[in-house]
């Protein structure tokens, strides 16, 4: 349940992360159903925790709740997606989603919108469990020299599965583009949300 947190405290070592785990989810959010599913969920764990906490990370490709919880707490709220999309238009303009899902996450779509290349899904991956069997990692390669034969010029996590089996630097070797993993690109958002709450504060 960590290894998130583990990544972004690794990669920005001013930031301490508590992980919390959506409720009776074991195989997390993979499409709709399991998404409307969580959205109480989180809200409710995100209420019940935050007072303390200088930012949130819903830590989903998805941002389940992300729109909701902004409108009920009263600290930056990040969303991997978000993060994710915004981040992928500094590498480039066609930009391949990489994912479980078979549509596009909704961030995925407002911010990158018709620039994006080919189709998320990764066949034969049903959810992010599948992603640390044997076949995971083969099967993300594959669908990542498709997006490029298409016309890729960055690729884009959208499923922080891909993140807890860290296969970013691997794709970037075998592939020749750039990857931006979603866990990497939340933390770099709660970093600067945080940064930004310092500068002003010193400023002042």
């Amino acid at each position: 349940m960590n290894s998130h947190g583990r990544i972004i405290e690794k990669n920005f070592p001013n930031i301490e992360v508590e992980s919390m785990a959506i409720k009776d989810q074991p195989e997390g959010i993979h499409d709709e159903e399991t998404e409307i599913i969580a959205i109480p969920k989180i809200i409710e764990l995100v209420k019940e925790n935050y007072t303390d906490k200088d930012a949130v990370i819903i830590s989903c490709a998805g941002d389940p709740a992300l729109q909701e919880l902004r409108k009920e707490v009263k600290v930056p709220v990040i969303g991997a997606g978000e993060s994710a999309s915004l981040v992928s238009k500094i590498y480039g303009k066609k930009v391949g989603v990489v994912g479980i899902t078979k549509k596009v996450p909704k961030s995925y779509k407002m911010i990158i919108g018709d620039d994006i290349v080919g189709k998320p899904y990764i066949e034969g991956i049903e959810n992010t469990l599948d992603l640390m069997k044997d076949f995971g990692r083969e099967r993300a390669l594959k669908h990542c020299h498709n997006l490029k034969s298409l016309g890729a010029e960055v690729l884009v996590f959208a499923c922080t599965g891909l993140s807890t089996i860290k296969i970013a630097p691997y794709i970037e070797k075998e592939i020749g583009l750039k990857v931006v993993d979603c866990v990497y690109a939340e933390g770099l958002m709660a970093y600067g949300a945080c940064i930004r709450r310092n500068f002003y504060e010193k400023i002042k």
